[in-house]
């Protein structure tokens, strides 16, 4: 779905740039709150306890987007990740965790051009988790308050997040499209194989998330306030146990755990698994094939990198130089994460303290 330059025109591709900057701006104040709300069940973990997290759900992302699956007679696809990404660490922080993947990819891997990055960030961050966390919400407010409906809302959501993303990039092609191609069969080419993606997408979303709530719903922003409460049994009847005044002790609900699984499991996928993924072209590229989207494609400007094409110059075994660069691009992505929400968290510290030290009585 990572869209080369030369596919959208310029004045398009800037204006999607433009649109990407600012739901960037918004969701690095939305991120704030989320990163402190997140920080506040239980114990008092900061950014050392919820920065690594969200860098890890970038980390992990950045991983399965290796993992080109077979959907359909010749064509691949491969995780978006706005909607795990959204319903792990909230929506905010989901626009950045796949923001700063698909910046990743495209200045270090060649994956993805430097002028698309706009239209990339527009319709694989910002639909897929908008769309998704939207219709997320909306499930699980109707279905019963368990976990196994937050997992069937995951699977849904991730479902439709993917081929509204590739609506949303047929409607930019309407507009800006280098070459004079049929848009409605564009449209139902795009739709229909990303409607096969989605699937693949939905199993992947549901999967991770079951998995993460079955160990540390606590950590699952999507799960929050489903918690079961204690129950006792009182003249033969159950009731709710009563609310204990003491917070649960910082190192008992430690994700130190849950962060270590995480990355081993990103660097196995990345280092190893990545080698057995579709050779074959994804969605896009294979649409663009076929209808001719992609005759005024250009090549990537740092199509010389070390690291383009997923592999690691002057290695000429392909097993050892893909896995080393799967590996690299998750230690790049879980360091350059953690880093940028560290500072998002720190930065929601910092306008809070100077809140409480305020005069009394100053007005803002």
């Amino acid at each position: 779905m990572h869209a080369p330059d030369g596919f959208i025109d310029v004045p398009v591709s800037a204006a999607a740039g433009v649109l990407a900057a600012g739901a960037i701006a918004v969701s690095l104040r939305g991120a704030r709150r989320e990163l402190d709300d997140t920080a506040r069940p239980g114990a008092s973990g900061g950014a050392e306890r919820t920065a690594p997290l969200a860098g890890l759900v970038a980390a992990f992302i950045f991983a399965v987007q290796m993992l080109n699956f077979p959907v359909a007679a010749g064509t691949s696809g491969h995780l978006l990740g706005g909607a795990l990404a959204a319903i792990l660490v909230g929506p905010y922080t989901g626009v950045l965790c796949v923001s700063v993947v698909l910046m990743l990819q495209s200045v270090l891997f060649a994956d993805g051009g430097l002028t698309a990055l706009g239209v990339n960030i527009t319709t694989m961050a910002i639909t897929t988790t908008v769309v998704a966390y939207a219709l997320f919400r909306g499930l699980v407010k109707v279905l019963p308050r368990s976990r196994r409906s937050v997992t069937a809302a995951s699977f849904v959501a991730a479902l439709v997040s993917v081929p509204a993303s590739a609506v949303v990039f047929t409607l930019l092609y309407t507009v800006g499209g280098t070459t004079d191609v049929s848009i409605g069969k564009v449209a139902t080419a795009m739709v229909g194989v990303h409607v096969l993606i989605g699937l693949g997408e939905a199993a992947i979303t549901a999967l991770t998330v079951g998995a993460v709530i079955a160990v540390r719903p606590d950590l699952v922003h999507g799960a929050r306030g489903l918690g079961q409460k204690l129950k006792l049994r009182v003249n033969g009847e159950l009731v709710d146990a009563p609310e204990t005044a003491e917070p649960v002790p910082a190192a008992a609900r430690s994700p130190r755990k849950v962060w270590i699984a995480g990355l081993v499991t990103s660097l196995v996928l990345a280092g190893f698994v990545s080698f057995y993924a579709s050779a074959n072209p994804d969605g896009l590229e294979k649409v663009a094939a076929d209808h001719g989207i992609d005759k005024q494609a250009e090549e990537h400007a740092v199509a010389d990198s070390p690291l383009a094409d997923y592999g690691v110059k002057d290695v000429d075994d392909a097993r050892l130089s893909g896995g080393l660069a799967g590996v690299i691009g998750v230690g790049v992505t879980v360091v350059a994460g953690t880093g940028v929400f560290w500072a998002v968290r720190r930065r929601r510290a910092a306008d809070e303290r100077a809140e409480d030290t305020s005069p009394a009585g100053t007005s803002v």
